[in-house]
């Protein structure tokens, strides 16, 4: 459980810190607008995504168990934030969040951390595909301009909400969005190793602001981010609010502990190390406490940015703690510019999100896989875009380790025989 930071503080050079340092300041670029986008898709305010980048981010990387874990807000926890808010409020979020983290301490202190092998992938994929097609069908809204007071947080509900709107339909979003929607698709694979999505997201704002656009943005519709983090302070708990919200931090806690630990593995493979998983779920736990203890969203590894810091050259937690604290520099220093960005190019952030986390590329190999595995992947996907991620991942997982148990069992003895 010893976080990863001691055991690699004793190889730290002038040249490996430089190293971070520069990494840090990359992923940093990348994870303020993305930051930002999640926290207002979630429907919460815009600054609570460089809250828990700041907060989230730093804990993870400080007690971790990965050399190059990323922490901070994700699209996986939009559904989740965004049904969490709409029954119970903020305030009822930042609880969940709070209880989430308790049991990611009690997980991580019962070693449960080493039970993510026995999720099967299978529903990991599903669930995975169903957020991202609920993120992507909850940025219509911005990415077209429509003029609609309030998008229902269902997925069958918000659809015919969207198609009544459809002559409130802003072009000039429309032009917005695409634009930075090439854009990041083009500098990613032209320039790799250069922070493309704040490049497209401040290119996309500036001809915004140059031309007039009659185009929102973060300022025109949520006015000025603020300058400083919030103090710390403890949610109204009563037993009422504890049982009611239990549900949702229940997921909150699931889907922070599979996306950390998928995270870290994912980052092992790409620098040929090994983390751990029991010391990632205790950073994990005390990444949302302190999160929501500031007011912030729940925090987890984040895949995308961990790749990102690894490509740019990030050897050791300390990226991921200059990561977080770059983040809040520029909270300090320079907010009011995040207010320039328009909402069009952060849908088109958010679009883009979601179809890397459906990953296309592997699409192929669902359709090869053994029938058993194909039926719960799409029943998992169903259920999360259809019913509801608790739901999902609950039938999901069951549904799994009965195949497995089944298929891992000795062949039944057979009763119909001429003895019997």
């Amino acid at each position: 459980m010893k976080p990863k930071l001691l055991t690699t503080l004793p190889e730290t050079t002038p040249a490996l810190l430089g190293a971070d340092l520069l990494a840090g300041i990359t992923v940093a670029m990348v994870a303020i607008p993305l930051s930002i986008a999640i926290a207002i898709a979630s429907g919460a305010p815009p600054a609570t995504g460089l809250i828990t980048a700041i907060v989230g981010g730093f804990l993870i990387s400080l007690l971790g168990g990965s050399r190059v874990q990323i922490g901070g807000p994700t699209g996986a926890f939009i559904v989740v934030v965004y049904g969490v808010i709409a029954g119970h409020g903020y305030d009822g979020l930042v609880l969940a969040t709070l209880m989430a983290g308790v049991i990611l301490l009690l997980a991580g202190l019962l070693r449960a951390g080493n039970l993510i092998a026995y999720v099967p992938e299978a529903v990991v994929n599903g669930f995975t595909i169903g957020i991202a097609v609920i993120i992507a069908a909850s940025q219509f809204k911005d990415l077209l301009g429509l003029d609609v007071a309030k998008v229902p947080a269902d997925f069958l509900d918000k659809l015919p909400v969207l198609w009544a709107a459809r002559a409130t339909l802003n072009w000039a979003a429309v032009g917005v969005g695409l634009c930075a929607l090439a854009l990041i698709v083009a500098l990613r694979r032209l320039f790799p190793r250069l922070p493309g999505l704040i490049v497209a997201m401040a290119l996309a704002s500036m001809a915004v602001v140059a031309l007039g656009l009659p185009v929102d943005t973060i300022h025109s519709r949520y006015g000025d981010l603020p300058q400083h983090l919030p103090l710390p302070a403890i949610p109204a708990i009563s037993l009422a609010r504890l049982t009611e919200l239990l549900p949702s931090a229940l997921t909150i806690a699931f889907l922070a502990a599979i996306e950390s630990l998928l995270s870290a593995m994912v980052a092992d493979r790409m620098i040929g190390s090994s983390h751990r998983p029991n010391a990632e779920v205790l950073a994990q736990g005390w990444a949302n406490i302190g999160s929501a203890l500031f007011g912030g969203l729940p925090a987890t590894g984040a895949i995308a940015r961990t790749a990102t810091n690894v490509r740019a050259g990030g050897k050791t937690p300390l990226a991921g703690v200059f990561h977080a604290v770059i983040i809040l520099l520029v909270m300090l220093l320079a907010a009011p510019l995040a207010g320039y960005l328009a909402m069009p190019a952060l849908a088109a952030l958010l679009l883009m999100t979601a179809w890397n986390m459906s990953e296309p590329h592997k699409w192929r190999g669902y359709w090869s896989a053994p029938q058993s595995d194909k039926v719960l992947l799409l029943l998992t996907l169903a259920l999360t875009v259809l019913a509801n991620l608790t739901l999902a991942i609950g039938v999901g997982v069951a549904l799994g380790l009965a195949l497995r148990l089944r298929a891992a069992s000795p062949a039944a003895p057979d009763w119909t025989g001429p003895d019997r």
